[in-house]
């Protein structure tokens, strides 16, 4: 039988069975969250291996479990390297997985490495963010920020976090990172707001408030400001396309 054939075959077969895989927007969801060191988002999204939405790649379970597995560790590996990470750091800690995916001899096993191994991507990328030329105080503010995207951000609580007055920690902050604290907050909202249009559907108006802008033709107007394109144009231009740095 050719691939054609068996093509038509099982598109038939999954059809008739309601058998479905994951969604893509999902799946690259997760993929982002461990290239953004992001562990608690990671977990949200975790889906365990051949359950609803996997495919099947092998008639023998384990088997089957390892193929899967294998194919995720090669995507973290990839998106980890666009994330920053040292490509040969990358390629080792891949290598070192597959090897143990090799010699697994029982599903729970399978199960067991790959939250292993998610959770060590996501904790390579998060310490690889925090190495950083900036000092203690600047470093807690900007981890205050990435945990907090999803809020409304104050001064007066970076302030707390990094242990020194409003005054002096706006001008550490904008000496090392070249922004003022505000500028800064900014870029990484339209960053997570660049990853919402790629890998979502969620509406600008959604987007908008779930990063805590004031309005949604505020949210616009400085993601235009920001990137020259309006959010409509930038998903238009780059939806499920990850290439877009």
């Amino acid at each position: 039988m050719s691939v054609k054939e068996e093509l038509a075959q099982t598109e038939f077969k999954n059809r008739e069975h309601s058998v479905n895989h994951i969604p893509y927007d999902r799946e690259m969801s997760f993929y982002q969250s461990i290239r953004n060191g992001d562990m608690a988002e990671m977990e949200r999204l975790f889906k365990p291996l051949c359950t609803e939405g996997f495919g099947v790649l092998s008639k023998n379970p384990l088997r089957n479990l390892k193929y899967h597995l294998i194919i995720t560790v090669a995507f973290i590996t990839r998106y980890c390297i666009e994330g920053g990470l040292e490509m040969e750091q990358a390629y080792n800690l891949s290598d070192i997985y597959i090897q143990k995916i090799d010699v697994c001899t029982t599903e729970e096993s399978v199960h067991s490495l790959h939250a292993e191994l998610c959770r060590a991507y996501v904790k390579k990328m998060a310490e690889l963010k925090k190495k950083s030329r900036f000092s203690k105080p600047v470093t807690l503010a900007i981890d205050y920020i990435y945990d907090n995207l999803h809020s409304k951000i104050l001064l007066e609580d970076l302030a707390k976090v990094s242990g020194l007055s409003e005054s002096y920690l706006s001008k550490i902050f904008h000496s090392e990172t070249g922004l003022t604290v505000s500028q800064y907050i900014t870029a990484k909202k339209i960053e997570s707001a660049k990853n919402l249009l790629q890998f979502t559907q969620y509406s600008t108006a959604e987007i908008s408030s779930y990063l805590c802008f004031s309005s949604e033709s505020y949210f616009i107007n400085i993601f235009k400001k920001e990137t020259n394109l309006t959010p409509k144009q930038f998903r238009n231009l780059y939806f499920r396309n990850k290439t877009f740095e």
